[in-house]
């Protein structure tokens, strides 16, 4: 199937559409990923909004990385209530060609500079993309600790917000010491 040859191929899809049938990656988004009906699949959860308030913030900063374009990873920690808890996010700039996104190294550079990480072995990137990245992208300075998400999510599941408590469980089991004491 040719969206997974471009997805296995370029990180993400639209960059091989980009590349070989000219899609406006921009126009892509707006009737493709903004347009999903995503209200009422992806609603707000107490329990993940506790868990990721429990991160102490004096001990770790929480930012999004999505290879997402920006209207797209807002509006999903939007729908699940949890905008508010996030320093920045990192995305896949649909403006800028060639698209840099995730595995590739230069993505997680970007993102190591976007959030100002000055040392990356204290850097923790959870879910399942990071674990793509590939030896011929590996690089010395990232260095990160890496936390698999075995038990991913598939379409059956349930709701995205489930995911995500698995991910901030995985994170604070982990690494228990980023838990607020109070």
């Amino acid at each position: 199937m040719l969206h997974q040859k471009y997805y296995q191929d370029y990180g993400l899809a639209i960059s091989g559409l980009v590349m070989h049938h000219k899609v406006d990656p921009l126009e892509y988004n707006r009737e493709v990923d903004d347009a999903l009906p995503l209200d009422g699949l992806i609603t707000p959860n107490p329990e993940l909004r506790q868990l990721l308030e429990d991160m102490d913030k004096s001990k770790i900063k929480l930012w999004l990385f999505t290879n997402g374009h920006i209207t797209h990873g807002q509006r999903v920690v939007r729908l699940l209530g949890i905008e508010d808890l996030f320093e920045g996010i990192t995305f896949c700039d649909y403006r800028k060609m060639p698209f840099v996104c995730k595995p590739h190294r230069e993505m997680f550079e970007k993102a190591e500079a976007e959030a100002g990480v000055t040392a990356t072995e204290d850097c923790y990137f959870v879910g399942g993309l990071v674990f793509l990245l590939s030896e011929k992208d590996s690089h010395s300075s990232l260095q990160m600790t890496r936390i698999s998400i075995v038990d991913t999510l598939k379409p059956a599941d349930g709701p995205l917000c489930i995911y995500w408590n698995r991910i901030c469980l995985s994170l604070l089991k982990e690494q228990p010491s980023i838990r607020s004491e109070t």
